[in-house]
């Protein structure tokens, strides 16, 4: 019998953690320009104002998501999901557990930037009901993003 994944509040520092951000980090690196890269360092991932989850199997973390909150919005950021975890639902299990964190903490609105490759994390944000919109926050309007919204209320 496979053990249950379980979705929990994380330490970006912890080393499943952060070998699995920096897997995503290296992807993201591949795939877009250096100025179009967005992602948060693990040490950024620690401030206050960020709530990371897991999704851990036995020992094994297998994904994460932070919820990033702002000034009148929660902001998606460090999903990711090993490809031996894609297609298991633990990518809506994560965006779930952010939406749920940005509801208890307020918010109205959750926002993401994602880079215009990355085709099966588009399909995920859309199936979660998230649309296009334009540049928001500090983000300039690159060629490789997609920016997208969701109202909470």
């Amino acid at each position: 019998m496979t053990e249950e994944i379980i979705i929990s509040k994380g330490d970006p520092r912890s080393p499943g953690a952060r070998a699995l951000l920096e897997t995503s980090h290296a992807l993201m690196q591949s795939l877009f320009p250096p100025e179009d890269n967005f992602y948060l360092d693990i040490d950024d991932l620690c401030t206050p104002s960020i709530h990371f989850f897991t999704g851990t199997q036995g020992t094994e973390t297998l994904g994460c998501a932070a919820l990033a909150v702002k000034d009148g919005y929660g902001e998606v950021k460090s999903m990711f999901v090993t490809s031996a975890a894609r297609g298991t639902g633990l990518g809506g299990r994560l965006l779930e557990q952010v939406e749920q964190e940005a509801r208890n903490q307020g918010l109205p609105l959750l926002r993401l930037e994602t880079g215009n490759l990355l085709k099966e994390a588009h399909r995920l944000y859309h199936r979660h009901g998230f649309t296009e919109c334009g540049p928001f926050g500090d983000y300039p309007d690159a060629g490789s993003s997609i920016f997208m919204e969701k109202p909470l209320t």
